[in-house]
């Protein structure tokens, strides 16, 4: 077998992933988007799903990496700090839609997967604390528990809500200035 043939396996899953969801790809899709024959995947990953799953698994790394990047990188002075840390937000659910389709859909498979749904899981934590520690301002290995989970718990269901309304409905989802709105309306005692 070709030596790069995984490697290309592996990317045209990913592709296949992106273009046609985890569900509706089958392994000759596969085959035609990384130029191998059937025969690889089944030397390579032993079946079509332990390929899916690998391509998911990768997908998530590359996924993670795409968050990180757009909201560690500086936003503009004259723009409010939240605000701007929302519109990177947002950017980045319109540059990669196919990738924030994906793991959408990781979750959905990873009900069935037991080795996704655990990967997903150490994702989770993760983002839970790479969240912690952008809102604080500090590195991740000086983060306690609690405020891993409760900063980064709640910033991450902030940002799965605002990718769902994303998703579906772009044209009527959030700006960027009416989450923050929203945000300190939910944080300001009202006088009623």
């Amino acid at each position: 077998m070709h030596v790069g043939h995984k490697e290309d396996l592996l990317a045209g899953a990913k592709k296949a992933l992106f273009e046609k969801g985890y569900a509706r790809t089958k392994a000759r899709d596969i085959v035609a988007l990384s130029g191998t024959n059937l025969g690889s995947i089944g030397y390579h990953y032993g079946s079509t799903e332990a390929l899916m799953t690998a391509a998911m698994l990768s997908a998530m790394d590359d996924w993670g990496n795409a968050v990180f990047t757009a909201l560690s990188s500086a936003g503009d002075d004259d723009e409010d700090p939240m605000v701007g840390f929302w519109r990177r937000i947002v950017d980045s659910i319109t540059e990669y839609r196919a990738l924030w389709l994906a793991s959408v859909e990781v979750l959905i498979q990873a009900e069935h997967n037991p080795q996704l749904r655990e990967q997903l899981a150490d994702g989770i934590r993760q983002g839970r604390q790479g969240m912690a520690a952008l809102l604080t301002g500090r590195p991740e290995d000086q983060l306690d528990e609690q405020t891993v989970r409760t900063i980064g718990s709640v910033q991450m269901a902030l940002m799965s809500g605002v990718l769902t309304q994303w998703l579906a409905d772009p044209a009527t989802a959030p700006t960027p200035a009416e989450i923050v709105a929203g945000i300190r309306a939910l944080t300001t005692p009202s006088t009623a």
